[in-house]
C-alpha cells in the first residue's frame, strides 16, 4: 500500500453524485470503488471521460488514481470523477491550471433535477385541464 502522505486528494460532484479522488505516483492504474474503471463504468466513452484530464496534462502513466463515487448513475458519477481528477491535478500542480481550465475540466456543471411542486404531476407538468 502507496504512503497516505503522498498523495493528492479532489471532490467533484455533478446531479446527485460525489466522486472523491486519491492520486498517488504510480503507473497509471484507475481504481473505481476498489474495482478497475473498465470494469466499473463498463463502457469505454465513459473510462476515456475520467482520463480525460489525466491524458490532457500528460499524466496519465505516471499517477494511480483511486476513486469513491456514490449517488445518482453512471453517467453523473463518471462526470463527478472528471471534476475530482481535475481539481486534484490542480492541486498538485498550478502548472496544469491554464491546460485544464481552457479544457473546461474545472468547471462544475450546476444543472440539477428541478424539485416536484404541490399541484402538479411533476416538477412543470400539470394534470391535464377539463373545462367541463
Amino acid at each position: 500500500m502507496p504512503d497516505k502522505d503522498h498523495y493528492h486528494y479532489g471532490l467533484g460532484r455533478r446531479k446527485q453524485a460525489i466522486a472523491t479522488v486519491r492520486l498517488y505516483p504510480g503507473d497509471g492504474t484507475i481504481l473505481v470503488n476498489d474495482q478497475p474503471a473498465d470494469t466499473y463504468f463498463n463502457n469505454r466513452s465513459l473510462v476515456a471521460q475520467v482520463r480525460q484530464p489525466l491524458v490532457l496534462s500528460g499524466q496519465d502513466k505516471k499517477m494511480r488514481v483511486t476513486l469513491k463515487v456514490s449517488g445518482g448513475g453512471k453517467r453523473g458519477q463518471a462526470d463527478a470523477a472528471k471534476l475530482a481528477i481535475a481539481r486534484a491535478l490542480n492541486v498538485m500542480s498550478d502548472d496544469l491550471r491554464p491546460t485544464l481550465k481552457k479544457a473546461r475540466l474545472l468547471t462544475r456543471d450546476p444543472r440539477e433535477k428541478e424539485r416536484k411542486k404541490y399541484g402538479l404531476k411533476k416538477a412543470r407538468k400539470a394534470p391535464q385541464f377539463s373545462k367541463r
